[in-house]
């Protein structure tokens, strides 16, 4: 039989330790064909290979039922070997938007304890429960630290001296961009995880001694864990009754119901990213080659901007971003983003993002400030009100004395 590997390409190698510090191998003898560090690799040094191996099977248990499932392999591969259906990304059901073992939503229960099917090997008699109900949900967490601007929802008028918020960024994500600004965060597969409690709680402790109106999560992406994030605001509210609760996302899976339930559970300011307008631009950005499911990706963000506007208007601040380089967006595109917000509401905060060199993309210019000015005036042109941009010396923003209190 011919299965799926990823080797090392030597001559690409820049021993830069990420497959060893960052995103390290869960199978210490063989590749199971996880992808994860063929994915998180920052110099493209790993390939996938078609190999042909001798085929192999061991015994493992699934809720107490004894199955024959494919050796080497991860838990996600025997599992579907057998008919388990993994959901879509963002349901409370059993599903792998991540692939890469830092969102933890792939988790089931091993040997009684929680573990990530996505790279974790199989081997000879582990017992498998699907059910995790009575499990505390687990995610990797990176901070908490003290942020003096925020991010794409964060209240344009709040930011200024001191710091704005408290945050966290959360490990995994379902885009796969070549630039990604934050990917020692998004691949991340090696820190130790922790409870959405565990999480609530050292951000209040953060949030309280630096005095921050709000309290953010970012990532990678927070939405694709549900069960971990619902209760993650739920004890964030508990602990922060009167804050600012602050969700930043790529709003790639997030439906109309689970904005429901995160606004129920205390989510009261988000910020959300469609990164471009054009769908081509979208691919290029997030590195996603299926079309269609690229396609699908971009348009329920824009289509979810407009239901957190229309429903929660007043219970929910909304922030708008998009990703800009020259590179990937012209400046008809950078208009054509204006007119987009502008017809569902003027004065919807924009903040355009300045992507810089990073991840795999390390030949890009950054955008002067100059650049990001123009793009300000541009979009202000197209009658946007509350237009944000960030350059390598700060973010410009409307004039403060301009808001109406």
């Amino acid at each position: 039989m011919y299965r799926t590997v990823v080797e090392v390409d030597a001559e690409s190698c820049r021993s830069c330790r990420f497959c060893i510090d960052v995103n390290r191998c869960m199978s210490s003898t063989q590749c199971i064909g996880c992808l994860s560090c063929y994915w998180s690799c920052p110099h493209t040094a790993r390939k996938i290979r078609l190999r042909e191996v001798k085929e192999k099977h061991v015994n493992i248990w699934i809720n107490g039922v004894k199955y024959l499932v494919p050796y080497p392999s991860t838990l996600k591969q025997a599992l579907e070997s057998v008919g388990i259906v993994f959901s879509k990304p963002g349901s409370y059901k059993l599903s792998s938007p991540c692939n890469l073992g830092g969102c933890w939503a792939c988790s089931v229960i091993v040997d009684g304890k929680l573990e990530r099917t996505c790279v974790t090997p199989v081997r000879e008699g582990l017992s498998l429960k699907l059910d995790v109900e009575e499990a505390e949900p687990l995610r990797i967490v990176h901070g908490p630290q003290p942020h003096r601007v925020g991010g794409k929802g964060t209240p344009w008028w709040e930011v200024g001296i001191g710091y704005v918020e408290a945050a966290i960024w959360v490990a995994g994500c379902n885009l796969r961009c070549p630039q990604c600004q934050n990917y020692h965060v998004t691949y991340d597969n090696v820190t130790d995880p922790v409870t959405p409690k565990e999480a609530a709680r050292i951000i209040t402790l953060c949030s309280r001694r630096y005095d921050t109106r709000g309290i953010a999560i970012s990532g990678g992406e927070p939405t694709l864990n549900r069960r971990w994030l619902i209760k993650f605001f739920e004890e964030a509210k508990k602990l922060n009754p009167d804050k600012r609760l602050h969700l930043d996302s790529n709003g790639t899976i997030i439906t109309e119901e689970y904005v429901d339930e995160l606004v129920e559970a205390g989510c009261n300011n988000i910020g959300i990213e469609p990164k471009a307008s054009r769908l081509e631009t979208y691919m290029k950005i997030t590195g996603i080659g299926d079309r269609e499911l690229a396609r699908s990706y971009h348009e329920n963000s824009w289509n979810i901007i407009k239901y957190i506007l229309d429903r929660y208007s007043e219970r929910v601040y909304l922030g708008v971003g998009f990703a800009y380089n020259r590179e990937w967006m012209t400046l008809d595109e950078v208009e054509e983003i204006g007119d987009k917000v502008a017809s569902i509401d003027r004065e919807l905060q924009v903040t355009v993002l300045d992507y810089f060199p990073s991840f795999r993309r390390r030949t890009l210019s950054r955008p002067s400030v100059e650049e990001m000015l123009n793009l300000k005036r541009i979009l202000e042109d197209r009658g946007l009100r509350t237009v944000i941009v960030q350059t390598s010396i700060g973010h410009f923003g409307p004039v403060k004395e301009s808001r109406t209190y």
